[in-house]
């Protein structure tokens, strides 16, 4: 073998050890890279942080909402609310000195407002568990201290949007205005029976 052709064999396999370093270097900063997205995915057991998942009833970050039985039936725009943790877990004032978690009264949420945690000036979840706290001690009332007056308290331990002064009123407006439902198979479960005693009412009337 001359000695070009030793130098080039030479420069050959120099060329495909730094090409084999190179694919080595690049994926080992893809794998770098995965590991890093994994940690920064904001997952908290199984769920996203802010990322609803209504088939294993999480919302994080969102006022929730349910039909009452009968009194939703004829007033549609009454029923039960709750708020939820950061990793979706619901908190609702259930009855007299009980506060459920991960089981709320009245069934699944069938429409949801979610808020901006960046709107809150302390810590959510702070705030949802000493809110929960204080309403354990609570007699449950129907008009002046109930599952929406749970909900302000959270909102105010938060100072969610600059304010302290939620109340159940605004709660209730602001879903109103601002909450969605779950699905379309939901909205049906909330408006159904209000429409067949409308039904009802107005076939009694016209055929009476």
């Amino acid at each position: 073998m001359t000695a070009t052709g030793s130098r080039r064999d030479d420069d050959d396999a120099t060329e495909q050890l730094v090409t084999s370093n190179t694919n080595t270097t690049t994926t080992v900063m893809v794998s770098e890279s995965s590991r890093s997205g994994s940690r920064g995915s904001g997952s908290i057991g199984g769920v996203i942080a802010g990322q609803i998942d209504a088939s294993r009833n999480r919302f994080p970050f969102c006022v929730v909402w349910t039909p009452l039985p009968l009194i939703s039936w004829i007033l549609p725009f009454i029923g039960h609310v709750g708020i939820a943790s950061s990793n979706g877990v619901i908190y609702d004032f259930a009855g007299p000195y009980f506060v459920s978690v991960d089981n709320m009264a009245f069934g699944r949420p069938t429409k949801y407002w979610q808020l901006d945690p960046k709107r809150a000036s302390s810590d959510w979840d702070s705030a949802v568990i000493s809110g929960s706290e204080e309403y354990r001690k609570h007699m449950h009332n129907l008009f002046c201290d109930n599952c929406h007056s749970h909900v302000a308290l959270c909102l105010n331990n938060m100072a969610y949007g600059g304010k302290r002064n939620w109340t159940m009123v605004s709660v209730a407006l602001h879903l109103v205005l601002h909450s969605h439902y779950v699905s379309f198979g939901r909205f049906l479960l909330t408006y159904l029976p209000f429409l067949v005693i409308v039904t009802m009412v107005v076939l009694l009337v016209l055929f009476a």
